[in-house]
C-alpha cells in the first residue's frame, strides 16, 4: 500500500508533466514584467497629487522652497514616466504573446478597459509635458492646474488595468455557450463592486509606496546633516500622504476580503493556512504546509474566524473541502499574504507613532533612529505591494480566469522563444533600473551643487520661473 505522501508526490509529478512546456517561462516573464512595472505605476497614480499639493502650497504661501520642490519632483516624475512607458508597452504586447488562449477567447470582453487605459496614458503624457515645460511660461494659477489631469488620468489608467485583474478573479459580463463567448457586456468589467474595492486597495498601496519612498530620500539627506527647511518640507508632505494611506489600508483590505470564502475559497484557505475546516478558526502566524500538516506556525485561537469571517465562530473553509487539483501553491500564497499584512501593520504603527509624538511636541526628525526607520519604509512598502500581488495572483491558481479558464489553457506553445524572451527582458529591465538610478542620482548631485533648473529634453532654454522669483521676493 502506497503512503499518502508518495501518492501526493506521484500526482504532483504527473500534473507537472501534463503542463505545457511554455507555462513556466510565460509565468516567469509575466512576474518579472508586472513586478517591475507595478512600482512605476504607483508613481503615476500617486506622485501627481503630491506634486499638486506642494505646488499649491508654494503659490498660496509664497514659498519658494515648496515651489522648487514641486519643480524638481516634476523632473523626477518625467524620468519615471518615460521608463514606465517602456515597461508598460512591453506588458501590452505580452498579454497577447504569452497568453494567446486568454486574449483569443476573451479579447472582446477585455478590449474596452485596455483601450481606455491606453487613452488615459496618452492624455497623462500630454499634460505632463505641458506642466513640465510650463514653468516660466504660464500664469501660476493656471500652471498648477495642469497637474490635475495628470492625477486623474493616472488613476483612470490604473483603474482600468486593475479592473481587468478583478475580472480575472470574479469574471462577469459574458456568457459561455458551447465554449464560445457571447452576450459580451464590457461595461460590466469596468464597473463592478469587486473592481472598485480591488482598485481602492491598490490606490492606497500606491500612496504608501510613493509617499514613504519620497520621504525616505529626504530622511537620508537629514541623516547626512542636511537639516534645512528644504529637506524637512520634502519629508513631511509625502509622509502625510503615506501616513493617511497606511492607516487606511487595513480597513480597505478587510472590506476587500468580505465574501472571499464564496468567491475564492481556496485562496482564503491558503491565506489562512487552513488545511482543515475548524470552528472557530485560529489565526496562524507564519508556518508552512508540509505533507498535509501545518508546521511552525503560531496559532492565536478564534482570531482567524474573527478577521476572515467577521464572526467569532464561523469556520474558515479548509483545503480539505476543495478538490486537490484546484489548490493553489499554498505556502507561497500564505507567506506572501502574511508579509503584506505584517509590513502594512508595521508601517501603520510607525506612522501613527510619529504623529502622536509630534502632537506631544517631540520632533522625531531630530532622532537618527527614526530617520533610519523612515529610510527603509519605502522599500518595505514596495515589498508589501509586491507580496500582495503575489498573494492574489498565485492564490488564484490554477485559474487564469477563476472558475472559467485554467492557466495552462491560456499559454502559447513556443517554449524556446519564451525562454529567450525572458533572458532578454531580464537584461533590459536590469539596464533600465541601472539607468534610472544613474540619471536620478546625477540630477540629485547637480541640485545639491546649486543648479536650480536642469534642462528638460527637447525644451528650449527658459529663465527662472516667475513663480519662484516672486515667492523669493
Amino acid at each position: 500500500m502506497l503512503s499518502p505522501e508518495l501518492v501526493h508526490t506521484v500526482q504532483t509529478v504527473i500534473a507537472a508533466a501534463a503542463e505545457p512546456a511554455g507555462l513556466m517561462p510565460a509565468r516567469n516573464q509575466m512576474a518579472l514584467s508586472l513586478g517591475w512595472h507595478i512600482i512605476l505605476a504607483c508613481f503615476g497614480v500617486a506622485f501627481p497629487a503630491i506634486i499638486f499639493v506642494m505646488h499649491l502650497r508654494g503659490i498660496r504661501r509664497d514659498d519658494p522652497v515648496a515651489l522648487e520642490l514641486a519643480r524638481r519632483w516634476a523632473k523626477v516624475s518625467a524620468v519615471l514616466f518615460a521608463i514606465g512607458a517602456v515597461s508598460g508597452t512591453v506588458l501590452s504586447f505580452e498579454m497577447g504573446l504569452l497568453w494567446p488562449g486568454l486574449m483569443g477567447t476573451y479579447g472582446d470582453v477585455l478590449g474596452l478597459p485596455f483601450a481606455f487605459e491606453g487613452l488615459a496614458f496618452f492624455v497623462e503624457a500630454i499634460f505632463l509635458g505641458i506642466y513640465l515645460y510650463g514653468w516660466g511660461r504660464m500664469p501660476a494659477r493656471q500652471h498648477v492646474l495642469m497637474v490635475l489631469p495628470m492625477a486623474v488620468t493616472g488613476i483612470i489608467g490604473a483603474y482600468c488595468v486593475v479592473a481587468v485583474n478583478a475580472w480575472m478573479n470574479v469574471p462577469t459580463g459574458f456568457r459561455l455557450v458551447d465554449g464560445e463567448v457571447t452576450d459580451v457586456q464590457p461595461w460590466s468589467v469596468l464597473f463592478n463592486q469587486h473592481a472598485f474595492l480591488q482598485f481602492a486597495h491598490m490606490w492606497v498601496g500606491a500612496y504608501m509606496v510613493v509617499g514613504f519612498s519620497i520621504a525616505g530620500v529626504y530622511a537620508v539627506g537629514m541623516l547626512r546633516g542636511r537639516r534645512d527647511r528644504h529637506h524637512r518640507l520634502g519629508f513631511i508632505v509625502p509622509f502625510v500622504f503615506a501616513s493617511v494611506a497606511a492607516l487606511t489600508q487595513p480597513f480597505v483590505g478587510h472590506v476587500l476580503g468580505f465574501g472571499l470564502d464564496d468567491r475564492q475559497p481556496a485562496k482564503l484557505a491558503a491565506f489562512e493556512l487552513a488545511e482543515t475546516t475548524e470552528s472557530p478558526s485560529p489565526l496562524r502566524l507564519g508556518g508552512v504546509l508540509v505533507d498535509g500538516e501545518v508546521r511552525g506556525s503560531i496559532d492565536i485561537p478564534v482570531l482567524g474566524s474573527l478577521i476572515a469571517m467577521n464572526s467569532p465562530t464561523a469556520p474558515v473553509p479548509g483545503l480539505d473541502t476543495i478538490p486537490e487539483d484546484e489548490h493553489p501553491p499554498v505556502n507561497i500564497t500564505h507567506l506572501a499574504f502574511q508579509t503584506m499584512v505584517g509590513i502594512g501593520t508595521l508601517l501603520a504603527a510607525g506612522a501613527a507613532w510619529f504623529w502622536v509624538q509630534r502632537r506631544r511636541g517631540r520632533d522625531l526628525l531630530e532622532r537618527r533612529w527614526f530617520l533610519r526607520a523612515a529610510t527603509v519604509a519605502g522599500p518595505l512598502a514596495a515589498i508589501a505591494l509586491e507580496s500582495g500581488w503575489v498573494a492574489t495572483e498565485v492564490g488564484r491558481q490554477p485559474w487564469i480566469v477563476h472558475g472559467v479558464m485554467r492557466t495552462p489553457e491560456a499559454v502559447g506553445d513556443y517554449t524556446s522563444a519564451l525562454w529567450w524572451l525572458l533572458a532578454i527582458s531580464t537584461v533590459i529591465y536590469a539596464g533600465m533600473t541601472v539607468g534610472a538610478v544613474v540619471v536620478l542620482r546625477s540630477m540629485a548631485r547637480r541640485w545639491r551643487a546649486g543648479e536650480t533648473d536642469l534642462p528638460s529634453p527637447y525644451a528650449p532654454e527658459v529663465p527662472e520661473s516667475p513663480e519662484i522669483e516672486e515667492a523669493r521676493r
